[in-house]
């Protein structure tokens, strides 16, 4: 669905109250079709982004593992390694 909503899951540091907004905001920007509402719409398009954010950030807190929490630096350099094997640099001679 939303390649760029990222796993916000058992990170330390935990998981930020803006990430997980920043989450919520992609994906009623995918579902509702606007990356920016208009006028008209500006309050359901609000509402809908606190009550996703709500509704993630309870899931988050209500979520047990037993697994140690994931590094974000090591996270990040996977994503980039994943993305230097999916689009290689184009060679210049």
């Amino acid at each position: 669905m939303c390649r760029n909503i990222k796993t916000l899951y058992n990170f330390e540091p935990p998981t930020s109250e803006d990430e997980v907004r920043a989450a919520a905001l992609q994906y009623v920007r995918k579902i509702s079709g606007f990356a920016k509402p208009s006028k008209a719409n500006e309050a359901a398009f609000e509402q809908a982004v606190e009550e996703v954010a709500a509704s993630s950030m309870a899931l988050l807190s209500s979520l047990v593992t037993s697994a140690l929490p994931r590094d974000r630096e090591v996270e990040a350099e996977r994503a980039r390694e994943r993305a230097r094997k999916r689009f290689p640099a184009t060679a210049t001679s």
